[in-house]
Order: structure tokens, then C-alpha cells, then sequence
């Protein structure tokens, strides 16, 4: 074959380079995944840079396919109904005035405030439960002196905080009321819940952040429903999971027999009551209550660490209506555990106002497991005024309360169960910002001899300080455990072993101060089962000691003696000198040379002995999910 002419090669070139700029270039879009093509672009279609060129569907999923650049649909190689593979080729597109027009198109920006029907739906939805929908049921609270479920859930909590759980279920009662009415009228079924946090400002959101939850008395009496106990069972185990202290608005009348929509019989398998005991010692466990509080909710109230309660509460396990079918009585709701006898008989730890008062104790008696406050914060009585605390006079009462409330940061104090044990002082408080619990003997009651209701009272203190890493001062001023026929048929035996099982048991620092009397068992009780138990034990001036209260060791001691003097004058100057001497043995200086207490101090310098201690003592370390003890004993 004869070779070309340069000439002849030019020609072709030029021809070829003729033909190449008369056809516009193209480009082919292929499938970018497996699918049946739903919609392809007609040949003819102008296109923009990122216009759509076909819609196809995978998995029940439909997909947009793009153009990467503008141009006009020349060819289509598939059609609705097909199936592609991934890389087919779909559409080819050729040249377009577009594509040069496609920078210069505006931006078109989306309307952020437009609310899309499906967004509305939602907004619609929730709003049944507010109470700006509910007016009717508002104005049934304010009859009775009440704030609603949401308004005692906003005053607890941080503003803006709360992230709620399941707002939109209803009654279980579909088989006997339309679903309308059940969602205007049993929002929530009942129950408002969720996670927020509660004193964020002074302790941070980490150490705040709480599960809140309330039931609703404005949706059938705050009664326990088929979803507001699945509400508490989700709630209750995010937790124990979390790590998170619950407060519990009670208020209710506890199982609801009206509920239709559930395949159960009695709904005994639910685990919402074994959840929630299980969270004892774990977490703070809060209760408040205002109204009534019957059966399952004041089963639940039970449980708490604490139970706070308005004036107007009731609290029973079971209602008037219980009480009726058992045909034990009939009785109205007043009658069946009145708030005075449950602050009397230990049920009521806190005693509220009304319920912004209740909600603000929630709020400071959660503070103490919050952590340590600021010490810039903190506010000191003058110390000194405490070596005036006790009289001179061995034998005149005073008030234990002054001597706490001195002791410890102003204002700090709060105490549980005053009208319960009231033999025993139990209290919270701060010691320079650093939460501790205390328990003090109370004179003024028995001479502050320890009870069976004392015993008690101090032994779930310690229980619930230890729980939770808080430690603890002993004030003691004891002439022992309460003695006597009578007593004894309260069984004191046991409730006096409760305190030395349960002292011996801790594992927070303790320390303990002698303000005046010292004697027997009762004083090593109080000590943690005896003087070398605590960090350290001191005595103020006024301490006194023996093996058991003076006048009857001379009595028993000397009875010989005694009886042998025929003389009552002589006899009873005997007995005297006897209980003089006595005293003068056991007295604070002589225990502390003989080294049975660790030393005698000026009371002023007390809250530094205590600072001290605690200081010296190795923190006490939390671990997430894992508790310090199995429970808190609920009594």
C-alpha cells in the first residue's frame, strides 16, 4: 500500500477536526445503584447541573439520580418498570443553553420557618397534653389549691431541660372509648416523664441531670394505666443504666381496673415496682406527694429515700374504695392516713406547705447528693456561742437543735423525720460546702435516751448517708437505750441491735462528739459500736461517762451500803457523796486521760476538729451502676 502525501494527511485531519466540532459532546448518566426505574427524563429535557434525570427504587426506597453538569436529554437507555444494575446506563445527555446558565441560576433558599403538614400533625398532637388545651382540668386544680403535673415538673427542673418520654400515648381503653377522646382527655395516660436537670447552676449539668417524672391527677385520679406503667418501666431502667436520681411526684390513686386494651389478667407480672426497688441505694430516690396517694403510687412512695408531703396529703396502701371491698369499712378519702399521723408514725420525712414548697425541698434535699458547694458561699455562726449551748447545770435540758444549727454552714440544715423518733435528730447539712448527715441525741425527749422509734430512725439514716457517700457527725448526749417493762414490749432488744449491725456496716468516716452525757450502750451506739470506731471521739467540758447512768450504778453498786444506814438523811448524804464522786471520776477530762476518748475540746473548736477529719479521710468514690449497699431499708 502506497504511502500518503503529507498533503493528503493534512487534508484528512482537517476534515476529521470539521466533523469532531459539528457534534456536540455528551455525556452518559448510569445507575448508581441496583433498582427498577420509577421515572426516567424524556428525550428533549433540558437540565440544569443537578437536575433530576430519573427516579429509581431499591429496597421499597425511591432514589434521585442527578446530573453532575447541565445539558439536554438525547438519548434515554431504559424505561419505567426496568430493572437496572448498578452502572447500566440510564440517559445521555448532549449540549445545552443550560449549561452555561447554570452558575448564573439563583439560589433558591428553603423557608426555615415553613411547618410541613406531617411537622404540624406533630405540634397538633402534643399539644393535647399542655395546659393551655386542658383549662377545664387547670381550673379543677386551682379548686383545690393544686398546680397541674406540668407545672410542678417545670418548677423542679432547670428551664428548657427536660427531654420527655412518650407524651403522645393514651388510656388503654380503645375497646370502650373512641381514640378522639382518649387523646383529649387521657394525655400521657396520665403520667408526664423524662430526663432534665435539677440545680445545674450550681453543681453542673453532669452532676443534674435527673429522671422527673409526675403523675397526673386531672387524667383518671393519677391512676396507674397500662402505658403510664410501661412509661416507668422504660424511665426506671434508663436509671439504673444512667446512673440518674428519680423524683416522683405521687400524687394518685393507684391500679386502674378500666383499662381494656391490654391481653393480661391482673397485670402482676409488671416489673415497674421490682425496677424501681432495685434502684434503693443506687440512686437518689425522691418522693413527693399532695392529695391522695393510694396503693400502687404509695407503694412507690414508699420506696423512696425520702418522702416529702404537702399538709392536705393522705397516704394509704390502699383507698376508700380497696377499704370498702374488703369490707373492712366505709370511709372517706380524709380519713385513710392523714398527714399528722403519717409525720407521727415515721411514713413523712418532710413536712411541706403546699407544693412550690415541696418542689423547693425536692430540690435542696437533692442538693446534698449533688455534691460540694462552693465554700465562697458558705456562712459560720460564731463558734464561741456553742460553749453556751449546754448549761452548767448537769441537769437542765436545752435545745440539741441550736447546737446544729451552730455547728454547721447557716442555713445548711434539713432535717427528716421530726416528728418520728423524736428521741433522735436526724439531719442534713454542709460542713464549709461539703454535704454530711448528722444525728444527734435529743434531750429535751426522755433525757435523750435511745428508743425503739429512735433506734430506727438512726439506723436508716446511717444507711442512707452511707448509701450515698455522705459522712457523718455524732452529737451525743445519752444516759443509754431507753429501759423498762414498757418499753421492752416494743421489742428494744432488737431495735437497739439494729443500731450496732448497722453502724458496723458503714463504710463512709464518722466521728463522734460528746456534748454531755456518755453512758453505756447507748453512748457506744453512738459512736459506731463503740468509742474507737470513729475517726476520733472528743468530749465538750461538760462530757460525763460511765458504763451506765451514775445515780444507778450507785444504786445498784452500793445497795448493800445503802440499806445498811438506818438514817434516811444520813442515807441519802451518802448516796449523794456516792454520785458526786462519781461524776467527778467519769468526768470528760478524767475519760480523755485515761485515754478512753481522744481529747477534750473547747466546743468552738469543734467544726475544725470535724473539717479535719473528714479531710484526713480518703474520698468517697462512686462507681456508675455499682452500689455502696444493696438497698436503703425503707423504715
Amino acid at each position: 500500500m502506497p504511502f500518503a502525501s503529507p498533503r493528503s494527511l493534512d487534508l484528512v485531519s482537517a476534515i476529521v477536526s470539521q466533523l469532531s466540532a459539528s457534534e456536540p459532546p455528551s455525556t452518559i448518566i448510569g445507575a448508581p445503584l441496583l433498582g427498577t426505574v420509577v421515572w426516567i427524563a424524556p428525550v428533549g429535557t433540558e437540565l440544569r447541573a443537578g437536575g433530576v434525570v430519573a427516579v429509581l427504587e431499591s429496597m421499597k426506597m425511591e432514589h434521585e439520580v442527578h446530573a453532575a453538569t447541565g445539558g439536554r436529554v438525547t438519548h434515554i437507555h431504559s424505561s419505567p418498570g426496568a430493572t437496572v444494575m448498578e452502572g447500566d446506563n440510564l440517559v445521555t445527555l448532549g449540549a445545552s443553553e443550560l449549561d452555561s446558565a447554570a452558575s448564573e441560576a439563583p439560589t433558591v433558599s428553603a423557608d426555615l420557618d415553613h411547618i410541613r403538614p406531617d411537622l404540624q400533625a406533630v405540634i397538633d398532637r402534643h399539644q393535647f397534653g399542655q395546659d393551655a388545651s386542658r383549662l377545664d382540668m387547670v381550673a379543677r386544680r386551682r379548686a383545690t389549691g393544686q398546680r397541674t403535673a406540668r407545672e410542678n415538673i417545670d418548677d423542679l427542673i432547670d428551664p428548657g431541660s427536660l427531654i420527655e418520654y412518650a407524651p403522645l400515648v393514651f388510656a388503654a381503653q380503645k375497646a370502650r372509648r373512641t381514640v378522639v377522646d382518649l387523646i383529649e382527655r387521657t394525655p400521657g395516660d396520665g403520667m408526664v416523664a423524662g430526663i432534665a436537670t435539677v440545680n445545674a447552676g450550681e453543681f453542673g449539668a453532669e452532676a443534674s441531670r435527673c429522671v422527673v417524672m409526675t403523675y397526673d391527677y386531672t387524667v383518671l385520679a393519677g391512676t396507674q394505666g397500662l402505658q403510664n406503667h410501661r412509661k416507668k418501666d422504660r424511665l426506671f431502667t434508663l436509671a439504673a443504666q444512667l446512673s440518674l436520681p428519680v423524683i416522683l411526684f405521687a400524687e394518685g390513686g393507684g391500679g386502674r381496673p378500666g383499662d381494656t386494651d391490654g391481653i393480661g389478667i391482673a397485670g402482676l407480672d409488671g416489673p415497674a415496682f421490682r425496677l424501681f426497688a432495685e434502684l434503693s441505694a443506687l440512686v437518689p430516690l425522691v418522693g413527693i406527694t399532695s392529695g391522695y396517694c393510694f396503693a400502687g403510687n404509695a407503694a412507690l412512695l414508699g420506696c423512696c429515700d425520702v418522702v416529702i408531703a404537702t399538709r392536705n396529703s393522705n397516704i394509704g396502701m390502699g383507698g376508700p374504695a380497696m377499704i370498702e371491698g374488703g369490707g373492712l369499712g366505709v370511709y372517706p378519702p380524709t380519713e385513710v392516713g392523714p398527714f399528722d399521723s403519717q409525720c407521727e408514725n415515721g411514713v413523712i420525712d418532710i413536712e411541706a406547705d403546699d407544693e412550690a414548697n415541696a418542689t423547693q425541698l425536692a430540690k435542696r434535699y437533692l442538693s446534698y447528693f449533688q455534691g460540694r458547694m462552693s465554700t465562697e458561699t458558705a456562712l459560720v455562726a460564731d463558734q464561741r456561742l456553742l460553749r453556751n449551748v449546754v448549761p452548767e447545770n448537769r441537769l437542765r435540758a436545752y435545745d440539741i437543735r441550736v447546737a446544729i444549727s451552730t455547728l454547721f454552714d447557716e442555713g445548711s440544715v434539713l432535717e427528716l423525720r421530726r416528728r418520728f423518733g423524736v428521741g433522735i435528730v436526724t439531719s442534713l447539712a454542709r460542713l464549709d460546702g461539703r454535704p454530711v448527715g448528722v444525728i444527734a441525741n435529743n434531750p429535751t425527749h426522755l433525757g435523750g435516751a435511745v428508743d425503739p422509734d429512735g433506734a430506727d430512725k438512726a439506723s436508716r439514716f446511717m444507711q442512707l448517708c452511707d448509701a450515698f457517700g455522705l459522712p457523718i457527725v455524732f452529737l451525743c448526749d445519752t444516759p443509754g437505750f431507753m429501759v423498762g417493762p414498757e418499753v421492752e414490749t416494743h421489742a428494744q432488744v432488737r431495735h437497739a441491735g439494729r443500731l450496732f449491725v448497722t453502724s458496723a456496716s458503714l463504710t463512709v468516716p464518722i466521728v463522734t462528739v460528746v456534748l454531755r452525757k456518755g453512758y453505756g450502750l447507748g453512748a457506744m451506739a453512738m459512736a459506731g459500736g463503740g468509742f474507737r470506731a470513729p475517726v476520733f471521739t472528743v468530749a465538750w467540758p461538760t462530757g460525763e461517762f460511765g458504763g451506765m447512768g451514775l445515780e444507778g450504778a450507785v444504786q445498784l453498786g452500793y445497795r448493800k451500803e445503802l440499806e445498811g444506814i438506818a438514817d434516811p438523811t444520813e442515807r441519802e448524804a451518802r448516796y449523794q457523796e456516792l454520785v458526786r464522786r462519781m461524776y467527778e471520776h467519769g468526768s470528760a477530762i478524767n475519760a480523755s486521760a485515761a485515754f478512753e476518748i481522744d481529747d477534750v475540746i473547747d466546743p468552738a473548736d469543734t467544726r475544725r476538729w470535724i473539717m479535719a477529719a473528714f479531710d484526713s479521710a480518703p474520698p468517697a468514690v462512686r462507681t456508675p451502676g455499682v452500689k455502696r449497699r444493696p438497698m436503703i431499708d425503707t423504715w
